[in-house]
């Protein structure tokens, strides 16, 4: 009889163990690649999405950044979130998620909690950033603008790194205070992406069940 029980225990954690992994499992994820954007980049980028969450993906046709999202406050940008509520308002219902990737400059309005615009004003007001992604919710944008390098490796391991920490938000993660966790906040940094790993902290997991 304990034998049993032992043993209905052991299944019943295994699969509340798994429970998430399955979950994500059977989502798909739709990757909008914006013109500019070459399709090595972009085949690498889904696989590591694929690798790094067990989730599906599915690469969608090349299409130009929505004109809507244009800014040139400071400089030619695209509006970050403009973009990721179009591609939320435009997403299939065969997909769970979207994520667009581009080579633009993207930006966001920088506030404080009472939802002034941090200071300076003139800086955060129209602030470049690397990437944007709803948390939790479908939809993400992600640049390399800013990730450029003339090692091309580190620029592609930037990418990916920026990748998987912005789908993070999607799936609900928030920013980590574990400086070695890919879910940790960039704090306006290109060093802080170098310095982190391409991995979830042990409570990042543990969230998110994934082993």
């Amino acid at each position: 009889m304990k034998r049993i029980v032992f043993l209905l225990c052991v299944v019943f954690l295994s699969c509340s163990e798994t429970g998430s992994k399955k979950a994500i499992e059977n989502k798909i994820v739709g990757i909008i690649p914006y013109k500019g954007i070459s399709n090595e980049q972009v085949a690498i980028l889904s696989k590591t999405i694929e690798d790094f969450y067990l989730i599906q993906t599915t690469i969608l046709p090349p299409k130009d950044l929505p004109k809507s999202a244009f800014i040139n406050i400071k400089s030619p940008r695209y509006r970050a979130d403009s973009i990721i509520r179009i591609q939320n308002r435009n997403k299939p219902d065969s997909l769970d998620f979207v994520m667009g990737l581009t080579t633009k400059d993207v930006s966001v309005t920088k506030k404080e909690k009472d939802g002034t615009i941090k200071k300076p004003e003139w800086k955060y007001n129209d602030f470049g950033v690397m990437g944007l992604a709803y948390c939790p919710g479908k939809s993400s944008i992600i640049s390399n603008f800013r990730l450029k390098n003339k090692d091309k490796k580190l620029e592609l391991e930037r990418f990916k790194k920026v990748v998987i920490h912005e789908f993070g938000h999607n799936l609900g993660l928030p920013h980590c205070e574990n400086t070695h966790c890919v879910m940790t906040s960039a704090a306006e940094k290109i060093s802080t992406i170098d310095t982190e790993k391409m991995e979830l902290c042990s409570k990042c997991k543990t969230q998110l069940k994934i082993e």
